[in-house]
């Protein structure tokens, strides 16, 4: 059962169940407790946290066969009177478009965080991956072909028991090629073995352990910063969500944007291709 989940998932469980025992609620719970806690902290926690919470009790109770008090109409109706009241708008992540991407890596230097940094920040969003999937890229997961690279996906978040999938790297054909940030990088490191993306300490010292997920997304902003463009609303999906935004805007089918980040449907990729369009045909640009 451990195994059945990843990491990430227990950890989730971990942090939801501690909110919960602090709160004050007791396993197995009755569905009139969860009701309470869900409307205790529906001025502090977005619907989809506690949302979340819910899921997890009832992962907990299905788990110990408990009755779930979860699938009561008391818990139902509470948390969607706590969506009607506070909405539903989740904050997504702004995407970091192709000619914003082109003023960030003008700003870089020559420094070994900089020959990382233009290689991580090019391959995330050539290859539209999640932070989990680019620093857990290994130099045993690169193929050199004629056209470019190609990259295997040992295990995702939508592919838990490790099918792989694999994904394309093409030879730039601007200034800034993905393929030829990477050599560099990797032209720097002491090792073709282990992790491809690493901690660079500010001697300029690279290290040989693997790279954090969440320091993606504190990278991305303090270039995006350095770059003159206000980091507000960036984070480490803004590299996959800038690709699939340009792409789309540029006329790529939503089916070759698919083959690249690995959305299992256009349903999936419904808010970029929403995003991208705004300006398309524009009834007001028509008339002002």
């Amino acid at each position: 059962m451990r195994a059945s989940i990843s990491e990430n998932t227990r950890k989730a469980y971990r942090s939801d169940l501690a909110h919960y025992a602090a709160w004050g609620g007791t396993l197995p719970a009755t569905p009139e407790q969860v009701a309470r806690y869900l409307a205790d902290h529906a001025d502090t926690l977005a619907p989809s946290s506690l949302a979340r919470r819910v899921a997890t009790l009832a992962r907990i109770h299905a788990a110990n066969g408990w009755s779930n008090p979860c699938q009561s109409e008391v818990v139902r109706a509470t948390l969607r009177g706590i969506k009607r009241v506070k909405g539903t708008a989740q904050d997504q992540a702004k995407p970091l478009l192709r000619e914003d991407l082109f003023l960030v890596l003008d700003a870089m230097g020559d420094t070994p965080r900089d020959y990382r940094d233009r290689a991580m920040l090019l391959i995330g969003w050539a290859g539209g991956f999640r932070c989990s999937e680019l620093v857990g890229l290994d130099h045993t997961d690169i193929d050199e072909v004629r056209e470019g690279l190609i990259l295997t996906l040992r295990r995702s978040k939508t592919d838990q028991t490790g099918q792989g999938r694999k994904i394309g790297i093409p030879i730039g054909r601007t200034r800034h090629c993905p393929v030829a940030a990477l050599t560099a990088w990797r032209d720097l490191l002491a090792d073709d073995i282990g992790p491809l993306f690493r901690p660079v300490d500010r001697h300029g010292k690279i290290s040989t352990d693997r790279i954090r997920s969440d320091a993606v997304s504190t990278i991305l902003r303090g270039r995006v910063c350095g770059a003159g463009i206000n980091p507000d609303g960036y984070s480490g999906h803004s590299l996959r969500a800038g690709l699939a935004t340009s792409a789309i805007k540029a006329g790529v089918s939503t089916y070759k944007v698919r083959a690249q980040t690995g959305h299992a449907s256009d349903l999936m990729l419904s808010r970029y291709v929403r995003d991208a369009g705004l300006f398309d045909s524009n009834a007001a640009g028509s008339l002002l």
